[in-house]
């Protein structure tokens, strides 16, 4: 589809806030051009994801679930401006993947996920007087590589910590490739953000 300067006019002037903590979903908006500012949620993500499990919320449905947190609680609070959230969830083995706490719970995530698939699924809710009028999710399968417990130490020592704030413990924008041994879906996805879907929705409104 061919996108005319009227449209990408429209994308880059269409104001909204993000309710997100997250800083690489902050720079994969901004390097789309987007226009936006950064608000924290203003609930315990954390506290909602565990009474979701705890009611038995499907697995697949938690990442759009806790995005419409995200936006509600900012949107209680900015009624009048569109809010925006998100949320990302891994799925192994059909149970949910947390963050890791420090580097050796990363090693040991990595040694799990060594030779295995996983999807990934990034949820986006849009939020406005108080409300959801828009949500998406997408979903994609990595497989990683066979890895020993040496490349996976030689791979956490060339990423910085911040690799903790990622729930897989690889960033696949910086030296994933290293470990990843193929992708099937959206790659924007695995970063975070179903991109795509989001333009689409904002061109339209």
């Amino acid at each position: 589809m061919f996108i005319t300067k009227a449209v990408v006019n429209m994308l880059i002037n269409k104001k909204f806030i993000l309710a997100s903590n997250s800083y690489s979903r902050y720079k994969l908006l901004k390097n789309a051009g987007l226009n936006f500012v950064k608000i924290a949620p203003l609930c315990n993500e954390e506290k909602i994801k565990n009474q979701l499990i705890k009611k038995n919320t499907k697995k697949t449905s938690l990442a759009k679930l806790l995005a419409k947190e995200k936006a509600l609680s900012v949107s209680l609070k900015k009624p009048n401006e569109l809010v925006v959230g998100s949320d990302t969830i891994i799925l192994f083995k059909n149970k949910v993947i947390n963050k890791a706490k420090n580097i050796s719970e990363a090693k040991k995530k990595l040694k799990k996920l060594s030779g295995n698939k996983h999807k990934i699924i990034s949820g986006v809710s849009v939020c406005y007087m108080k409300k959801q009028i828009w949500s998406k999710q997408q979903t994609s399968t990595i497989t990683m590589r066979k890895i020993t417990e040496k490349q996976i130490n030689d791979y956490l020592k060339h990423v910085s910590k911040d690799i903790l704030l990622s729930v897989g413990c690889y960033q696949a924008e910086r030296l994933g490739p290293q470990i990843i041994k193929s992708i099937k879906g959206d790659l924007f996805n695995v970063l975070g953000f179903p991109l795509f879907p989001f333009l689409i929705y904002l061109s339209g409104t």
